[in-house]
């Protein structure tokens, strides 16, 4: 069976953008609506989403890595075995 092919970097980056408008939008209303203020929910909303970004491109290519990692340790093991 064919292992699915991990994402590239640049469609990582494409998810993390189109996510981050929803998730980032829906902050701005939060913050909107608890501060009624929209110059305060603006500047949360835009720390949120560069700082949320950067967070969720870490975790996606890291869950890219995990998995090559792991081949590479079940290739030295079963060499230590042979």
């Amino acid at each position: 069976m064919n292992e699915p092919q991990a994402d590239s970097r640049r469609k990582s980056v494409m998810k993390g953008i189109t996510w981050r408008c929803i998730a980032t939008l829906t902050t701005y209303l939060i913050a909107w609506m608890w501060t009624g203020e929209t110059e305060t929910a603006g500047k949360i909303a835009a720390v949120e989403f560069f700082l949320k970004f950067f967070i969720y491109y870490g975790h996606e290519r890291l869950w890219q890595w995990l998995p090559a990692q792991g081949a590479r340790w079940k290739q030295k093991l079963s060499k230590l075995k042979a």
